[in-house]
């Protein structure tokens, strides 16, 4: 991998990592697009560069972090059933499902055929749950089986946990605060299992592509979280189930026809 490949999909990760647009999915396609063969580095490295977009969650929501031990009980009953979920199918995930563009597309579409029918549908007016920190641990444990749903590249854990937190009450902007959080274990998670069970050795050159990808990966994360939380605010996802299923249907007409 050049640097400038690990430039380009450090971009893509973090402006997706955090919209409900899937950045697995995002990055498999970037890969393809810089015909990056599919390699066991190649995984990884989509796999490692998020802890950079999770370091930026960590510096947008330090105050939250350090302020409340009941906050983080819940984030930690929400990891339980992913991290059980993702251990259990993290080889099949991995040896399957990553790098199939079929899989992405597929997901990409579905998911945003829902993302559009649940904002038509769902009125966020009534929401019983107004912050993250009034999560209860049964609504946590429900968002992560949710986010387990991620597992799929093109799903997206965004999409996943703000959908399913919406759907039992909890306000949109209380749920994205609270995917932003679960994010941060979730993904260093995923990222040290990766690595403690990849079999590729990583040369001098894998690991200046790794960090130029975490660097590029944190710093267009920072800005993205920024972005997503004032849009919220406003707005709802509907949008970007547009852009999943025109993205989908691109792919589907010049990358896999």
């Amino acid at each position: 991998m050049t640097l400038l490949s690990a430039v380009f999909l450090g971009i893509t990760e973090g402006i997706t990592e955090f919209l409900p647009i899937s950045s697995t999915g995002h990055m498999i396609l970037v890969g393809h697009l810089l015909g990056l063969p599919d390699s066991e580095f190649l995984k990884s490295f989509e796999i490692a560069i998020q802890l950079g977009a999770i370091a930026a969650a960590v510096i947008v929501y330090w105050k939250m972090i350090i302020g409340n031990r009941r906050l983080w009980l819940t984030v930690a009953a929400a990891f339980i059933p992913t991290g059980v979920i993702g251990l259990l199918l993290h080889h099949a995930v991995k040896t399957y499902l990553l790098g199939s563009i079929t899989v992405v597309a597929l997901s990409l579409a579905i998911g945003g055929v829902i993302l559009i029918i649940f904002e038509k549908t769902h009125n966020d007016a009534h929401a019983r749950v107004t912050e993250a920190k009034d999560i209860t641990i049964l609504q946590a444990v429900m968002i992560g089986i949710a986010q387990a749903l991620a597992l799929i590249p093109g799903v997206s854990r965004s999409a996943a946990t703000t959908v399913c937190g919406m759907t039992i009450g909890i306000r949109r902007s209380a749920i994205v605060d609270f995917s932003f959080l679960l994010a941060i274990p979730t993904m260093a998670a995923a990222t040290g299992l990766d690595l403690l069970k990849s079999d590729h050795a990583f040369t001098s050159h894998d690991a200046l592509a790794l960090a130029v990808g975490f660097a590029i990966s944190f710093v267009t994360a920072l800005a993205a979280i920024r972005w997503l939380l004032s849009y919220v605010r406003t707005h709802t996802f509907a949008a970007f189930g547009v852009y999943r299923i025109a993205l989908a249907v691109v792919v589907w007409v010049f990358m896999i026809r």
